[in-house]
């Protein structure tokens, strides 16, 4: 039986790429240069009926308009603001996402960089190696977790598992989102200036795109104070950078704690010399286990397609 054509916008994880070398023919569109790309589509564009791709990779319209028997597009991230969902929605094409597996990482990386921030790990890790912790003794004092107040923008799978481990060290949950949810008994606000008003540290745990952009204006950030903490695991378009490096600058936000950036790899450079600011390179979901488990899903939702089956994460 001949293989089914798969393009390879963005590579899967070295095992999950064994098995799809092993299943299909792959035509590794990431791995072609610009004039290599617009040959590849132009020969092979009409036999192509699957695309793998993540976040990072991307699929644009312009791309899938010159793929004209697609039939599935499948993305090991859960973020969807760089795939052209809408355009392959119009054509009947189903597109996969990877929610689920990466929650407890991301949720471990919100509470690494709340307690990172908010307890000044490194500016501690500075105290000793720069002799201070000799010749000066003990480092200023920090701030406790227990008792503070956290707003988690957005109360999703993620959302809800940070409030988990927020609970766990003693902290109070609140929430903002379109409506209150019934099975939790953190306090909602509808009023997301209310919420920064109200909290000591504001985290949004919201996916990107046009409806989040800009979501933490320069309003919210204000409201939350010079004794207020922002922590970012969310997306970098869902805040006003500008505004946020300002604030930090002259001292109206306490710190902060960033995985996401606008315009990533590029991380504004004020940040980095920051010592209230704890920066990481978007990588709250990068363990081995979680990106096996979203490559996987990549492997078995393509499974489940070709074999006429319900597939596993539809969006």
């Amino acid at each position: 039986m001949d293989k089914i054509d798969v393009m390879v916008v963005w590579p899967n994880r070295p095992e999950q790429m064994k098995i799809l070398e092993h299943t299909y023919r792959l035509h590794r569109y990431d791995q072609a240069t610009a004039d290599e790309k617009e040959v590849m589509v132009r020969e092979v564009g009409e036999r192509i009926r699957a695309v793998v791709t993540t976040h990072g990779g991307g699929f644009e319209q312009s791309l899938l308009d010159r793929l004209p028997n697609l039939e599935i597009v499948t993305s090991a991230s859960v973020g969807l603001d760089t795939l052209c969902v809408d355009g392959c929605k119009a054509r009947g094409i189903p597109v996969t996402n990877t929610p689920d597996v990466l929650t407890d990482d991301v949720a471990d990386m919100a509470m690494m960089l709340l307690l990172a921030t908010v307890r000044r790990l490194l500016p501690g890790v500075n105290w000793i190696s720069s002799g201070d912790w000799q010749s000066k003794g003990m480092m200023p004092l920090n701030t406790a977790i227990r008792g503070k107040k956290l707003g988690i923008v957005g109360l999703g799978r993620i959302g809800k598992a940070i409030a988990q481990r927020a609970e766990a060290f003693g902290m109070e949950v609140c929430y903002y989102g379109r409506k209150p949810q019934a099975e939790v008994s953190y306090r909602y606000f509808d009023d997301l200036l209310a919420l920064a008003t109200e909290v000591d540290i504001l985290a949004p745990a919201v996916p990107g795109g046009p409806h989040t952009e800009g979501l933490i204006s320069r309003d919210v950030l204000e409201a939350i104070g010079p004794q207020g903490y922002f922590i970012n695991i969310a997306r970098g378009s869902a805040v006003d950078e500008s505004a946020l490096v300002e604030l930090l600058q002259q001292g109206r936000l306490a710190g902060a704690g960033l995985d996401v950036f606008v315009n990533e790899p590029h991380v504004p450079a004020a940040l980095l010399s920051m010592s209230n600011v704890v920066l990481q390179p978007h990588c709250a979901s990068g363990t081995v286990e979680t990106r096996a488990a979203m490559a996987q899903l990549v492997v078995d939702n393509l499974a489940a397609h070709f074999a006429g089956k319900p597939l596993l994460t539809p969006v």
